[in-house]
């Protein structure tokens, strides 16, 4: 963890992103009523995502392979823009009407996702309290510790986030920062590196 003055970052954070030819980003409304309304079309844009990389993904498909790179990729990026998606909408305060962003990154063999969202003090707290976990222990056993809370009925949160993990080998960092709006905010920053 680096901490400077009321921002903590963690993990494979980069202050600055490398400049990239094709990127994209997506504004999410900041009225409540209206993300609550849109729920199930984060899943639409994280698809629109996932298309447009495909689009513009360098890599060739390998010789004498079934497996198709742009539609592995397509369906990758679908996949963690919709968890990052839904957990910033999940866990942005509802009391401070902040947009959520994501903005993708694409280079000739990595995709970086960065999502921002707003959370209340005690959110960011105990988000930061779960990096720590995952950075502190192997995050191949705390899968296997939440999905058997999950088959117990007493799980569920944080799956998507340890399953782009494990099954997708995504290095993640994250920034929590006092917000510049509301000293009662945390300004949350989601970074995904991906190798593709």
């Amino acid at each position: 963890m680096v901490q400077t003055n009321d921002i903590h970052t963690f993990g494979d954070f980069l202050a600055a992103v490398p400049a990239s030819e094709e990127y994209l980003t997506l504004n999410f409304s900041p009225a409540l009523a209206l993300r609550k309304q849109r729920w199930r079309n984060y899943g639409l844009s994280a698809d629109f995502l996932g298309d447009y990389f495909a689009a513009f993904f360098p890599g060739e498909t390998l010789p004498n392979s079934k497996i198709d790179r742009r539609n592995t990729v397509k369906a990758t990026v679908s996949y963690i823009a919709n968890e990052l998606i839904e957990n910033a909408v999940k866990y942005s305060d509802e009391a401070f009407p902040l947009p959520i962003s994501i903005t993708l990154f694409l280079y000739e063999s990595k995709i970086i996702f960065q999502i921002t969202n707003y959370s209340n003090l005690p959110g960011g707290e105990n988000y930061q309290a779960f990096v720590q976990a995952i950075l502190n222990s192997d995050p191949s056993e705390l899968y296997l510790q939440q999905l058997e809370k999950t088959a117990m009925g007493a799980g569920g949160s944080s799956m998507g986030l340890l399953t782009m993990i494990n099954d997708y080998s995504a290095q993640f960092g994250w920034q929590f920062q006092a917000s510049h709006h509301n000293p009662e905010v945390v300004q949350v920053t989601v970074m995904v590196h991906l190798e593709v």
